[in-house]
């Protein structure tokens, strides 16, 4: 048994999940840098993309959560040697593999062993991983002048 099933008692070696190949970018001080990420795709997300969704996925492939979590991640075959594993891809495989268990018809949209390279691939809205988010006081909601007063 893997210890990934020894803390998931609700899951099986042979529960589906989606793995896809995502185009995301880092950025530093010397400029953006493109890299390509693994990770989990959960069932809704699939369904969107598979709708014609704009995406930085290139590829994904319909496969089972023991052929990509046993004995540690494993990038599935036929992704580039390259390719990252995405930040904290256990937890987000097993909650992935979760939402296929909730709509099982998810699972025939990419089936098990199959790859899927047909989605709408973009780049316009670039995914930065280390991105940060500065909050201001220009974030702050203007409330009408009304809103708290007693009329």
């Amino acid at each position: 048994m893997t210890s990934f099933l020894d803390q998931t008692p609700d899951l099986q070696a042979d529960d589906y999940v989606v793995i896809g190949l995502a185009t995301c970018f880092y950025r530093d001080e010397d400029g953006v840098k493109q890299v390509r990420v693994v990770e989990p795709i959960p069932a809704s997300a699939i369904e969107a993309l598979l709708k014609g969704v704009p995406t930085s996925y290139s590829q994904a492939v319909g496969t089972t959560i023991g052929a990509v979590l046993t004995d540690g991640p494993h990038v599935p075959v036929g992704f580039p040697a390259d390719a990252e594993i995405a930040q904290e891809f256990v937890d987000r495989t097993i909650a992935a593999t979760r939402t296929f268990k909730r709509t099982p018809a998810s699972a025939a949209l990419i089936p098990v062993g199959t790859t899927y390279e047909g989605f709408k691939f973009s780049t316009e809205r670039k995914r930065v991983l280390n991105a940060s988010r500065t909050v201001t006081k220009d974030d702050n909601v203007k409330q009408h002048s009304h809103t708290h007063a007693q009329l």
